[in-house]
C-alpha cells in the first residue's frame, strides 16, 4: 500500500512552468511537491539552442531548465520523478493525487503537463528532429537563414508560421495534403500575395534524408501517388504544424476545454474547479514559449498562495 502525505500544493509537470511554480511556491512558504513523470525540464531539454529567453542568450534547453531546477531546489523545493496517475477532487474541496508509490492529500494542484506537437509520421521525422525538422518557427526560424523551408499543414497556425519564416528563409513552401488551405481567408490571401511563399496542394512529405542536416526530401502526390525527390545542397528545413496534443488526460473531467483540447483558465490560471490551477502549454493562450510558461507558473503559484489565504507580494 502507498503512503499518504499531506501538502499545501502538488505541482504536476517539471518543465519551465512547473519549475517556475515551484520557485514561487517556496517564496510563499508553501509545503509543496513537484512531480515529473520523465525528465526534469520537460520537452524543452531536447532543444539544442535557445536564443529567445530574456537575459540568457546562447543557451540550450537542458542548461536553462537545469538552472531553474537548481534554483528551485536551492530554495528548498521538493522535486520527484514520479508520474501522477490520477487526481480526485474530494467533497471537502481538497484533492488526492496518486503516484505509483504515494498518495498526496493536497489543498491545491497546479497542472503544468504541457502539450506535445502532433507528428506527421514521415520517414526521418524523429531522426532529424532538432537538426532540420522543427515544430516551432519562433524557436528555430533564425537557424534557417537563406535556406529553403517547407511547412507541413494547411491551417491558421501553419500559414501564420509560414509567413513568420519568410523573415529568415529564402523561400517558404506550404505542403498541404488537400486541395485547399483551412486557414482563414485573410491569412490565405497573405500567403498568395507574399513573393516568398507558395503552396503545394495535394502533397505530403514521405521521407527526409541527409548528413548532417536535411539535404533530400521525397514528396508524394496524394491524388496520384507519384513520388518525387528534391535535393538541397545548403540544407532545408521542415516545420510541422498539424496541431498539438495537450496533456489533459487526468484533469479533463475537472476543467473546461476549448475545441482544440486546451484547458480554459482565467488570468489567475484558475480553472472551473476551485483549487485547481494550470500553467504552461496545457492551457488556452496565444503564445507557447519558455518565457510564457515561466510566467504562467509564477502566476499560478501566487494565485495558489492567495487562494490559501496568505498572498505574497513582490
Amino acid at each position: 500500500m502507498s503512503e499518504t502525505i499531506s501538502k499545501d500544493l502538488v505541482i504536476i509537470g517539471g518543465g519551465p512552468a512547473g519549475l517556475s511554480a515551484a520557485i514561487y511556491a517556496q517564496r510563499a512558504l508553501l509545503d509543496s511537491v513537484l512531480l515529473e513523470q520523465e525528465a526534469i525540464g520537460g520537452q524543452v531539454i531536447t532543444t539544442a539552442e535557445v536564443d529567445n529567453y530574456p537575459g540568457v542568450p546562447n543557451t540550450d534547453g537542458f542548461s536553462l531548465t537545469d538552472a531553474m531546477q537548481k534554483q528551485a531546489e536551492g530554495l528548498g523545493a521538493e522535486i520527484k520523478v514520479s508520474p501522477a496517475r490520477s487526481i480526485e477532487h474530494l467533497e471537502d474541496g481538497t484533492f488526492l493525487v496518486k503516484t505509483p508509490d504515494t498518495t498526496y492529500h493536497t489543498k491545491t494542484v497546479i497542472v503544468s503537463g504541457g502539450a506535445t506537437p502532433r507528428h506527421v509520421g514521415f520517414e526521418g521525422e524523429e531522426e532529424y528532429a532538432g537538426r532540420g525538422v522543427s515544430y516551432c518557427a519562433t524557436c528555430d526560424g533564425m537557424f534557417f537563414r537563406g535556406r529553403e523551408v517547407f511547412v507541413v499543414g494547411g491551417g491558421n497556425s501553419a500559414a501564420e508560421e509560414a509567413l513568420f519564416l519568410t523573415r529568415f528563409a529564402s523561400h517558404v513552401t506550404m505542403i498541404v495534403r488537400k486541395d485547399h488551405l483551412r486557414a482563414q481567408a485573410v491569412v490565405g490571401r497573405e500567403i498568395e500575395e507574399n513573393p516568398k511563399t507558395s503552396v503545394r496542394f495535394m502533397t505530403s512529405i514521405v521521407k527526409v534524408a541527409g548528413n548532417p542536416t536535411i539535404q533530400e526530401i521525397t514528396f508524394k502526390n496524394t491524388e496520384t501517388g507519384e513520388l518525387t525527390t528534391e535535393t538541397f545542397e545548403k540544407g532545408a528545413g521542415v516545420f510541422v504544424f498539424v496541431g498539438r496534443v495537450p496533456a489533459t488526460q487526468i484533469i479533463c473531467d475537472l476543467v473546461d476545454l476549448n475545441p482544440a483540447g486546451y484547458v480554459i483558465a482565467d488570468e489567475r490560471m484558475a480553472t472551473k474547479t476551485a483549487g485547481l490551477f494550470v500553467a504552461g502549454d496545457i492551457r488556452d493562450k496565444p503564445l507557447r514559449q519558455i518565457v510564457t510558461a515561466a510566467s504562467d507558473g509564477a502566476i499560478a503559484a501566487t494565485s495558489v498562495s492567495a487562494y490559501l489565504g496568505h498572498p505574497v507580494e513582490g
